[in-house]
């Protein structure tokens, strides 16, 4: 999700929010989902709804007809689900995903058919869910122009890894470029699968690993696939020559649209397609509570998915399943520890509790606020470092931030051409300021998909989703205070991929006689530092921007015909070095 209401004088002031016109993303429709009675053991037919437990469904039956609605099981077969329910009764504790339906046909008239479907016998409760939305900023209309018009007389697509400062060493960036040293750091053996509207599939940058739609129909609206095409370059941009390279460039990434299906149905299809270690990606936010759940230009009060129960349900399944789920907490500006979080509506089942309070059962997907960029990036100032961006919701719930602003991707400026790279061709867009909890959520993930990737090499279990939420919590860089913004307002650390290795993988240190030697005069890829590497114990060692002197000195060594290397090492790399001869 991406910021709409900006801090006054910033990015944005002049677009949508309090300070400009407003907008709304086009085919954010309501859901009505309904919750059955387990004893009546509904199975939907193609003539319509039958009760397994031999129960009267004729009122059911006939209120569809009637209201030409159709009801349709949220997470697939009945018979499927009861089978998967009954097998981990022991084991995982998430709600009994057979009695989850969605109503089709109910858009316009949701909230009058709600209450007559849910006085039904068959029928426990059914809620009407707001639209979901992304949460985006954009540059103001002056800069997005002049950017515009510079960059179309370019003929190339220049490299803009340069403007990627989240990729850096921690605390400003999470450390990718240490990452991509260490074998599995690039994401290699993950797959992502990112759940919200629509994406530019074709875009130039995207092509090496990306595996398509897994489900749903994309939504066709410019500013949606814009938005999805800037998440997945933060997480798999290609590494080449031009544009942005992601933070895991070798991780599988693919998409799941939750148009035609529901956002709960579409986490549940993405979580379906993968396996222990792989990752959700929820970037998505809606109405919440605050302001009763109705829409608004400048997102307040938007908060979590994770909050309904039937996405709920959908995460639950997935982190049940080894699976790490990542969601966006939200653009609201709210606090998520707030008195009003703990009532639960009365449309929702019995055995809800608020998922924000840490005291109740947990869905276990890492919840990711917005902090701020280093100060002068992209020459602006977005407050100090890693400090809440006034837009981001916070709490206890929260897990870790990424940067909220100024971050560099692929796509456009919402719905515009790119405001780093524009033209006609969407497939060549590129910003500079894709932002909001929408931007940090895939720096979070780029993060613990270069941890799963360097585990699995590693021959180590990868992470579950609360592993990693303590990895997250326990490492990484501090959240700082802003004025009127103190860090006891929690969005979470800033991941740092080199302390959280540490933490995940303490290893041992070794020594040895360096056989042969490489001297990497220039790295590839060429954002990574030159190196020495030194083939020590079987294996090659790095030691990354040698100086001058311990260069010649192993040139000098190796020269001589009997080299004396002595190499201590740390996995594969190089944290002392003696030459004697």
């Amino acid at each position: 999700m991406s910021d709409q209401h900006a801090e006054p004088g910033g990015p944005g002031a002049a677009g949508p929010g309090p300070d400009g016109s407003g907008f709304t993303y086009s085919g954010a429709q309501e859901e009505l989902i309904v919750l059955a009675r387990p004893e009546a053991r509904l199975r939907v037919q193609a003539d319509g709804v039958r009760s397994a437990a031999g129960a009267d469904v004729s009122a059911l039956n006939m209120f569809l007809g009637d209201e030409q609605l159709a009801l349709e099981p949220l997470f697939g077969s009945e018979e499927r689900l009861q089978g998967i329910s009954e097998a981990s009764a022991a084991g995982a504790d998430f709600p009994d995903l057979a009695l989850f339906y969605r109503v089709r046909g109910a858009t316009q008239r949701a909230q009058e058919l709600r209450a007559r479907i849910a006085a039904l016998p068959e029928i426990v409760t059914a809620y009407v869910k707001p639209g979901a939305v992304p949460a985006t900023t954009h540059g103001s209309p002056e800069e997005f122009d002049e950017a515009r018009r510079m960059k179309e007389k370019s003929a190339a697509t220049p490299d803009f890894t340069g403007r990627q400062g989240y990729l850096g060493p921690a605390p400003a960036g999470i450390d990718a470029h240490w990452a991509w040293q260490r074998l599995g750091g690039n994401g290699e053996g993950v797959s992502v699968i990112d759940v919200e509207g629509a994406w530019q599939l074709g875009h130039e940058d995207l092509s090496a690993k990306l595996a398509g739609i897994v489900v749903g129909t994309p939504i066709s609206d410019v500013a949606w696939r814009n938005h999805g095409t800037a998440v997945l370059g933060v997480i798999g941009g290609d590494r080449n020559e031009r544009g942005v390279t992601g933070i895991v460039p070798e991780a599988v990434t693919a998409a799941a649209s939750f148009q035609g299906v529901g956002t709960a149905a579409a986490i549940h299809a993405a979580a379906e397609r993968l396996g222990p270690g792989d990752i959700v990606l929820i970037e998505l936010h809606r109405p919440g509570p605050r302001f009763d759940y109705q829409p608004r230009d400048d997102q307040r009060g938007y908060i979590a998915l994770e909050w309904w129960p039937d996405d709920y349900a959908a995460i639950k399944y997935a982190t049940a399943k080894g699976i790490v789920v990542v969601g966006a907490a939200g653009n609201g500006a709210e606090s998520l520890d707030d008195a009003v979080y703990e009532r639960r509506p009365h449309e929702f089942p019995e055995w809800w509790r608020n998922p924000f309070n840490p005291s109740n059962r947990a869905s276990g997907a890492v919840l990711v606020g917005a902090g701020a960029p280093p100060p002068g990036t992209h020459g602006r100032d977005h407050g100090p470092d890693r400090s809440r961006l006034a837009f981001s919701n916070y709490g206890a719930r929260l897990d870790a931030q990424g940067w909220g602003r100024e971050v560099t991707t692929t796509g456009g400026s919402w719905n515009q051409p790119g405001d780093l790279q524009g033209g006609t061709e969407e497939i060549a867009w590129y910003t500079d300021t894709f932002s909001g909890t929408s931007s940090a959520s895939p720096v979070v993930v780029g993060a613990l998909a270069a941890l799963q990737g360097m585990l699995k090499a590693g021959g180590q279990r990868p992470m579950t989703s609360q592993r990693a939420r303590e990895v997250l919590r326990a490492t990484g860089s501090p959240q700082q205070d802003a004025p009127g913004r103190p860090a006891s307002q929690r969005i979470g650390n800033r991941p740092d991929l080199r302390g959280a290795v540490t933490n995940l993988l303490p290893s041992t240190v070794g020594s040895g006689q360096a056989e042969r030697y490489w001297d990497e005069l220039i790295p590839y890829p060429p954002e990574l530092p030159p190196r020495l590497r030194l083939f020590v114990a079987g294996t090659w060692r790095n030691l990354s921007n040698p100086s001058p002197e311990i260069r010649q000195a192993v040139h000098a060594a190796f020269a001589g015909g009997r080299p004396d290397v002595r190499v201590w090492f740390s996995d594969d790399e190089v944290v002392g070095l003696v030459v004697t001869g």
